[in-house]
């Protein structure tokens, strides 16, 4: 019998590193009687943390999604990673469900995760519950901690019960909702917490606070009522307090869970159709509505794709429309998913969320159905590693393995750069890249060497400049000739080519050719038949040819007239061959007396810092030549710092910012315009391109 759609609660189970999402989840699982073992992630036996690579290093690295019974609820619950890094992970899980529960350790207490989980949340328009954890550490300022979370997040935040001792004395957690007659030991003051709580919930509804406001106490009922309304709106975010090693708490979260997790028709969704925008509505009798919110390739190149359903009901063996494919596609298995085990099922209705195997044309992010979903935005990848396979012939390989990542993780990128002739691996950070080298490994059996990628820059000149070359060669039968004589000209980004090449400045002018790619403009003067038309193609790719490799630093050069005016042929020994090689040298003696000069890309930067480190990241940017634009508060006693740098002075950056904040700091990179570099640091990068040249 299918589900009511009311009876789903979907959760992402979301918050800092080591705060104990996982263990959480897997008391869950016991708890519920989901699972029979005693899972454990020191054991490496965690249901949730399967991955070598998270048992190897005892944290979540993938989401995971488990799923179980209680209180005649079905719980869909995805255990996301917490680590900045790996946010990835959970943008898609957030796309999949209702309630955010953000755990936060009872003694590390609010981390730079956790407030960005927070806020990731509260733009997806999600249900928001706090999870305080490890509340058997010594050490604890209970109230302190509480303190804090109201000031960051706000005063919608109530705690629903409080410890009883902490520590090794923790014995159990209270009600401030339904306050029991004995409240000895708790942490804080239960009958002052139980006012705040009441006078949170009631705003959900004018009648009963104005009642409430006369002296008439809300019954029972109307709390239970109210208080998921409130956290529908958001007015209200229970604060819970659990123990995972010895169980305190965890019937109590089951409860709120029940009570006041949002079910799948409680948010409004959005999607397109041809006639326009839609309002889903979230129903098993609706046409078809789902989306992937991530991708999974196990080693037995298994491609697992987990599925949202927002409305209508997906059976196996069907057939229907997915995005940007053009004609239907037929699913693969369908299944319902217990971490790494996965059931075949006949079929999933709106609210549920499920996997589908083997269908290569869903992608992350793919809609299923008639209706377009708005796509998953993830956040864009800054710390990028040139890669190569160590093993000679693994280039395949390699490749084939490296296009399963980018499947599976939308926060990682990959470039094949024409420029460098390098593979270019993009991630989050460091550690993001060295945790994809160890799956590669372990999964791919290819390991491979990295460095760090180069530069793109651009190489122009600054001035006028004229030149010729004469290319003669005579050997045994035919020889080779072609005489080429050019002028150069700066031709700057933006400026017409119509406008640039009149006949004012070119009184004889007869063709040209505008290639885009450089801002190259070829120009023809040649009068008098002194080079013959059929030659000016070749003369055109030499150019071209010598504007690909470079001339003073093997960088492309870019923003630059040529006109050729001028040359001689020999009626037996010229050919095309001979005014290529002619044109490339002509270009290069007249590139080098022209004021050379190379270009290097400038980045946008907006770095989100802890106020008081401003004044450390304005310092470090102006030693790497950067410039602050502006400044914004970011909320929570954190400022978001505008900036331009070039590109080569900010490769590493996610290395040296969060050294200066202690691991608070978060930045993003957008690519802004060219510059040209100044002589000091040109002179240098022109002096290691003539030795790596030298060692060619």
């Amino acid at each position: 019998m299918a589900r009511r759609v009311e009876d789903f609660r979907n959760i992402a189970v979301c918050g800092h590193g080591s705060s104990g999402k996982t263990t959480l989840v897997d008391n869950l699982l016991v708890k519920t009687g989901a699972v029979t073992s005693q899972p454990s992630v020191d054991n490496g036996t965690s249901i949730c943390d399967f991955d070598e690579e998270e048992k190897h290093h005892k944290h979540s690295i993938e989401a995971s999604i488990v799923h179980f019974d209680h209180a005649g609820k079905r719980f869909n619950v995805i255990d996301t990673p917490g680590y900045p890094d790996l946010i990835g992970q959970t943008v898609g899980a957030l796309h999949a469900v209702e309630t955010a529960l953000i755990t936060i350790d009872a003694h590390a207490g609010i981390k730079v995760n956790t407030r960005r989980v927070w806020q990731e949340a509260g733009d997806a328009g999600l249900a928001r519950i706090i999870c305080i954890t490890k509340l058997d550490a010594d050490n604890i300022d209970f109230p302190s901690l509480v303190e804090t979370i109201r000031e960051v997040f706000g005063h919608q935040c109530v705690l629903f019960n409080v410890p009883v001792g902490h520590g090794h004395e923790l014995k159990r957690v209270v009600s401030t909702l339904d306050v029991p007659a004995d409240t000895a030991g708790a942490l804080m003051d239960v009958t002052a917490l139980h006012e705040t709580a009441i006078e949170t919930i009631v705003e959900a509804d004018e009648a009963v606070m104005e009642k409430y406001l006369e002296g008439e106490m809300p019954s029972k009922a109307d709390v239970e009522r109210l208080c998921g309304e409130a956290v529908r709106q958001g007015s209200l975010v229970p604060i819970v307090c659990v123990c995972t090693k010895s169980g305190v708490g965890i019937d109590e979260l089951l409860t709120v869970l029940v009570q006041d997790a949002l079910p799948p028709n409680a948010i409004e969704r959005k999607a397109k159709k041809e006639d326009g925008e839609v309002t889903l509505k979230c129903d098993p009798a609706e046409p078809l509505a789902a989306q992937v919110f991530k991708t999974r390739i196990d080693p037995f190149v298994q491609r697992l794709s987990f599925i949202r359903i927002f409305a209508g009901t997906l059976k196996k063996d069907s057939t229907i429309h997915v995005s940007r494919v053009r004609k239907g596609v037929k699913i693969g298995p369908l299944l319902s998913v217990q971490g790494e085990k996965t059931q075949a099922i006949d079929e999933a209705t709106a609210g549920d969320i499920v996997a589908i195997a083997k269908t290569e044309d869903l992608h992350t992010g793919t809609s299923l159905g008639d209706f377009e979903l708005p796509p998953i935005v993830f956040p864009t990848p800054m710390v990028g590693l040139a890669v190569s396979p160590k093993a000679r012939g693994d280039e395949t390989k390699l490749s084939g393995a490296l296009h399963k990542i980018t499947e599976e993780d939308s926060t990682v990128h990959l470039e094949h750069d024409q420029e460098t002739k390098e593979m270019v691996l993009t991630g989050m950070s460091e550690l993001h890249l060295t945790l994809l080298r160890e799956r590669l490994k372990r999964r791919d059996k290819v390991e491979v060497e990295t460095h760090e990628p180069k530069i793109p820059y651009r190489e122009t000149i600054q001035a006028n400049g004229d030149g010729s070359y004469r290319h003669k060669k005579q050997s045994g039968g035919s020889g080779q000739f072609g005489e080429v004589h050019v002028r150069m000209y700066p031709f700057p980004e933006g400026v017409k080519p119509e406008e640039f090449a009149t006949k004012e400045r070119f009184p004889h002018l007869k063709n040209m050719h505008h290639h885009p790619k450089y801002n190259f403009l070829f120009v023809d003067t040649v009068v008098g038949g002194t080079i013959p038309g059929n030659f000016m193609p070749a003369i055109e790719k030499g150019f071209l040819e010598k504007m690909a490799s470079g001339v003073v630093a093997g960088y492309p050069v870019q923003n630059i007239c040529v006109e050729v005016h001028f040359g001689k042929d020999h009626p037996v020994d010229s050919n095309e061959t001979a005014f290529r090689i002619a044109a490339r040298q002509a270009f290069a003696n007249t590139f080098r007396e022209s004021r050379p000069s190379l270009l290097e890309p400038i980045v946008k930067l907006a770095i989100t810092v802890p106020v008081d480190k401003v004044g450390d990241v304005s310092s470090d940017l102006s030693g790497r030549r950067g410039q602050m634009v502006g400044m914004d508060s970011a909320g929570g006693g954190m400022t978001t710092v505008e900036a331009t740098a070039p590109l080569a002075e900010v490769m590493t950056y996610a290395r040296t910012l969060s050294s200066m904040t202690g691991g608070q700091g978060s930045y993003t990179m957008d690519f802004s315009r060219y510059e040209v570099v100044p002589p000091n640091v040109q002179q240098q990068i022109v002096a290691k391109a003539k030795i790596k040249e030298e060692e060619e």
